[in-house]
């Protein structure tokens, strides 16, 4: 779950929130609606122009520009940062369509001596967790062009090698992102270098040291389980 859409707005300074975005959620899963921040240089202006801080909705499961239909995004809703470079799914998108995504915490399944558990992950004293992501445009062949659904909006998450207590949980674990590296990740005049990979990837894993986790229900392995409750201990 990400905060409210005002708290985002002022914590992430942005310039110009959607109209469309998602009520919160307390079990998100890949296809539904995400909160995003990107960094866009309005169409038509100069390239060197500061750019727009947006807040935006994204389905999350990235749809490329080139695919045939949105199908593909369902199971491209992480992208692993060691090769994100040379997937085809989402090497464009990492050179200039960089995004953040916002959560309060998320789940992870604990596996001991065959039987799983539900953990949820999230930094101490209410911290907004902050997820390095990306996003694409896809335009629906098939919609007309006055209709909303013409345009997709789709983000993935970036994940690496879980470190610390986490890799005691999943081998994977999303890359956190540093604040101090929220504005170079966002900027889309910066292409998504392996130098910037490198420094964003080392960030996260810093930042997994100050995590904390505890089990919570089993109900959560349901998605239309969806209320604060989820996230309590157990």
């Amino acid at each position: 779950m990400a905060g409210a859409a005002s708290d985002l707005v002022t914590l992430f300074d942005v310039d110009l929130p959607a109209d469309d975005l998602p009520a919160p959620s307390w079990n998100i899963a890949p296809t539904d609606r995400v909160p995003i921040v990107i960094d866009t240089i309005p169409k038509g202006s100069d390239p060197d122009s500061e750019p727009v801080r947006r807040l935006e909705a994204a389905r999350w499961g990235l749809v490329p520009p080139w695919a045939k239909d949105a199908s593909g995004g369902v199971k491209a809703f992480n992208a692993r940062i060691e090769s994100v470079g040379q997937n085809a799914q989402f090497k464009n998108a990492l050179k200039k369509r960089r995004a953040i995504v916002p959560a309060t915490g998320y789940y992870e399944w604990k596996t001991v001596d065959g039987v799983k558990t539900p953990q949820f992950i999230h930094l101490p004293d209410d911290e907004l967790l902050v997820f390095a992501g990306l996003y694409e445009w896809w335009r629906n062949p098939a919609a007309a062009d006055d209709s909303p659904d013409k345009w997709l909006l789709s983000t993935s998450i970036l994940t690496r090698d879980a470190t610390g207590e986490l890799a005691g949980i999943h081998d994977r674990m999303p890359v956190l992102l540093d604040p101090s590296l929220v504005d170079e990740w966002l900027d889309p005049g910066a292409e998504g270098s392996e130098e910037l990979l490198e420094e964003v990837s080392a960030g996260g894993a810093e930042l997994a040291n100050n995590v904390e986790f505890y089990e919570v229900d089993r109900a959560v392995g349901n998605v239309k389980n969806n209320s604060p409750e989820l996230m309590r201990p157990v």
